[in-house]
């Protein structure tokens, strides 16, 4: 019978590596904020993250999502023209100052909604995907809820205040994973630092981000404002091998959004280290096989383990190596036997499968005959211990 089996390793030895303490968290203005590592799948910090609130224009990145899947999908390319409503022109608020005589192609639509935070080219966007805005709208929650924004209702293709148009800070950090990693094609638009339709040269012509002029790494993606919502920005950022995305919101000017937002990028940045723990194929711990022609094998990592961890008081990590031995025979080469678990101080825990470093056929009759008689033995000798 076989039984759960945890081998506690010491890492800091085993697999010589250190650690450090949880870095102090990082105190943000933010009524809201979430910061997400790509490269390591780590959550920084969360700050009523899971909150619905309103998102303004930062929910402009769905119709831009909605689009790019569209192009993706063949439904349109980057040439195909769309007409444009006298609703879209009457929309206030940031315009790309269409005309319902023109008639823009998806590229200058992608351009106008990211650089120019147009309300008139989401509607043009809506209108020509949907037939509608409203149709569009309903297309957007049903899109969210399958990429689990189980967060997020939308009302509208611009972020127009609504009582019903909202979105949790997490949310918005799934939605920008998704545009950066799904659509790479795509994402060079959300760095774009000004654009200019037709020759027309309006005050809002540059892009509002205040980070891509730092020289920090940062890259996209929106900004958003709203009196109910305050200043807000989701944010990306890459630095060396490492790629961070950030949501803040609530912020009461953009003085302080520009600052808050370059604070967190400085802390996410240089209040980490990324490691790699194990290494792909690495020993982790050896476990007992039962009537094989060997009597343990190897369990080795699946995958590296990089994992983030705060830059300054280091410690040792802990580990366990969990899994459900002995193992009886046969055991195939690369059959996943049980996984470990590194636990790290104040931040989620990483695990990788542990999988059989080698093949272990049965053993022959007299072998097999030989360990019965051998295990029967000392059962018997336990027993008669136990009677004196």
């Amino acid at each position: 019978m076989t039984k759960r089996l945890i081998a506690r390793l010491a890492l800091a030895l085993t697999i010589a590596v250190t650690a450090a303490l949880p870095a102090r968290a990082f105190e943000t203005l933010a009524t809201s904020a979430y910061v997400y590592d790509l490269t390591t799948d780590t959550v920084l910090l969360s700050k009523e993250a899971n909150v619905p609130l309103p998102p303004a224009s930062m929910s402009k990145l769905m119709t831009i999502n909605m689009l790019f899947e569209a192009l993706r999908d063949g439904r349109v390319d980057m040439d195909t023209r769309f007409g444009v409503s006298s609703r879209a022109t009457d929309m206030g608020g940031s315009s790309m100052y269409l005309k319902v005589t023109d008639r823009p192609t998806v590229e200058e639509l992608i351009q106008g909604i990211i650089v120019q935070s147009g309300n008139d080219a989401c509607v043009v966007v809506a209108e020509g995907l949907s037939g509608s805005e409203d149709a569009f709208a309903r297309t957007m929650n049903q899109r969210a809820q399958a990429l689990g924004m189980t967060k997020s209702t939308f009302a509208n293709a611009s972020g127009w205040p609504n009582p019903n148009h909202r979105m949790s800070m997490e949310d918005l950090g799934i939605l920008a994973t998704r545009l950066i990693k799904e659509f790479p094609e795509y994402y060079g638009y959300f760095a774009q630092k000004t654009f200019e339709f037709d020759g027309r040269v309006p005050a809002n012509h540059n892009n509002r981000n205040p980070l891509l002029h730092l020289g920090i790494g940062a890259d996209g993606l929106k900004t958003g404002h709203t009196s109910e919502a305050g200043y807000g920005l989701v944010g990306s950022a890459s630095q060396g091998a490492r790629r961070i995305v950030f949501v803040i919101s609530g912020l009461q000017s953009e003085t302080h959004r520009a600052e808050e937002a370059e604070r967190l990028v400085n802390w996410a940045f240089r209040q980490f280290v990324q490691k790699t723990i194990v290494k792909k194929g690495q020993e982790v711990t050896r476990a007992d096989v039962w009537l094989g022609l060997d009597r343990q094998v190897g369990l080795v990592a699946a995958e590296d383990i990089e994992v983030l961890v705060p830059a300054l008081q280091q410690d040792a990590l802990t580990g366990n190596a969990m899994f459900r031995g002995p193992f009886e025979a046969p055991v195939t080469k690369g059959q996943e036997m049980g996984e470990l678990v590194i636990k790290l101080d104040g931040l989620p825990d990483a695990s990788v499968a542990l999988l059989a470093d080698k093949s272990v056929a049965k053993s022959g009759f007299l072998p097999r005959l030989k360990l019965a008689a051998e295990t029967l033995f000392r059962k018997f000798a336990s027993e008669a211990a136990e009677l004196r």
